[in-house]
């Protein structure tokens, strides 16, 4: 029984299962809070991130890069997360999930804020690569934390919907990227981007007062003599189920992060588009993206797990071939398009908090979901390289097909794992 439903029973209270915001209701109050934290968390980690995409035109030419070397800066920042989600997700097993993400909200805060202070190329990288240390843990530590609250019921749309936070972090990260760059130089504006990072500090006092673990989950943890064991989700019962989740998750954000870097510069070096055009293309895509993690968290507790994947991964390759084929001069048609590829490549991360959560005990939830999400993102940070270095003589729209290329590795990994659907978290 889920630690809400325990809750309300002692309480003599019996939530309204019916209506379109059952799955909030369901949470209970202490559920709610922890639901706020982790939405404005994974909301702020979002735009930390996209403050480098968006910036990425201006540093390239600030610093002379060129394209290998722009896209090492997110493969890096990617390829540190993995150890930040890893070592989040053993601290979130050992001394809980809320102290955890307090730490990694700092983390990713304060290096996004130095960034903007880099003297030299070598330096933003250092600053990058140690964001990831906080990027990497934040996703994890928050959805596990929701996801001991949530009934099984409404565990894959009240997770979807905490998804939807990076989509309002990338909103307001191309708002503040129009204004910025409309009304200060590239050379400066790339800079206060940074600066504009150190927002997340603010939601730390928030969850300091207000968010606590779900207390029959935090109780079977601290009950454990392999809680946090990093060596427990490689043991035979358990080995299966990481070594798949870290291809699943390999594919989806291989493909993912390929269109999520290199999209702004596509749009800007390939299609000719001006800061403000940019950003009114990336509005129509961030829009579809908002509504397919909220429409794919509904599908995930409807369908199941395996098949929103499957079925998404499947749209989501179609849209990047068709993304980056439209003819030169049919920028209407491009404008169309990025509804549909935004709803796509973001619904299928709709289960993913569920799904991870459900494939991993209490005492090492925490540590299987932080290792194989942030692998998994490590592993698919080499498609944005490649597709940098390979972007000089194909073009950025035609290397841009190895987001297509992930999306297959995810169905082929749903093979190896169990359907966990209405499963309890015990």
């Amino acid at each position: 029984m889920s630690t809400t439903q325990t809750q309300q029973q002692t309480q003599g209270e019996r939530p309204d299962e019916t209506g379109a915001f059952a799955w909030l209701r369901a949470l209970g109050p202490r559920g709610r809070r922890a639901f706020g934290g982790a939405f404005g968390g994974y909301a702020l980690d979002s735009y930390d991130f996209f403050t480098l995409p968006l910036s990425m035109v201006a540093i390239a030419a600030y610093f002379s890069l060129d394209k290998g070397q722009t896209g090492l800066l997110t493969t890096v920042t990617l390829v540190v997360s993995a150890v930040g989600g890893a070592l989040a997700g053993i601290l979130a097993d050992r001394i809980g999930r809320v102290k955890a993400l307090m730490i990694t909200v700092i983390t990713y805060a304060l290096f996004t804020v130095l960034c903007g202070f880099a003297p030299n190329y070598e330096t933003l990288m250092v600053f990058r690569a140690l964001q990831g240390l906080g990027f990497g843990g934040e996703w994890a530590v928050g959805a596990i934390l929701v996801a001991e609250y949530a009934s099984a019921k409404h565990r894959g749309r009240t997770l979807g919907a905490i998804q939807s936070a990076w989509a309002a972090g990338w909103a307001l990260a191309v708002i503040v990227y129009t204004l910025v760059f409309a009304f200060v130089e590239a050379d400066l504006a790339w800079r206060i981007m940074f600066w504009t990072g150190a927002l997340p500090a603010l939601l730390v006092v928030y969850v300091r007062r207000n968010v606590e673990d779900a207390p029959q989950a935090a109780e079977i943890r601290r009950g454990s003599a392999e809680r946090g064991s990093f060596t427990a989700i490689f043991k035979p019962s358990l080995l299966r189920t990481t070594l798949f989740a870290v291809l699943l998750s390999t594919g989806v954000q291989g493909g993912y992060y390929t269109l999520a870097t290199w999209v702004p510069t596509f749009l800007k070096t390939e299609r000719g588009l001006t800061v403000v055009g940019t950003g009114g293309y990336l509005a129509f895509l961030i829009s579809g993206a908002f509504i397919g993690y909220l429409t794919g968290g509904y599908l995930t507790d409807r369908l199941g797990r395996k098949k929103n994947i499957a079925l998404f991964a499947a749209l989501s390759a179609l849209s990047v071939l068709a993304y980056t084929n439209i003819p030169s001069g049919a920028n209407t048609l491009l404008l169309v398009l990025g509804f549909p590829l935004g709803f796509c490549m973001s619904a299928i991360f709709s289960g993913f908090g569920s799904f991870l959560a459900e494939l991993y005990p209490t005492a090492v939830r925490g540590t299987g979901q932080g290792f194989t999400y942030n692998t998994g993102r490590a592993v698919g940070a080499i498609f944005p390289t490649l597709v940098g270095f390979l972007a000089e003589s194909w073009g950025v729209g035609g290397a841009l097909v190895f987001g297509a290329i992930g999306y297959g590795l995810a169905v082929l990994a749903l093979l190896g794992l169990p359907e966990t659907r209405g499963k309890e978290l015990v």
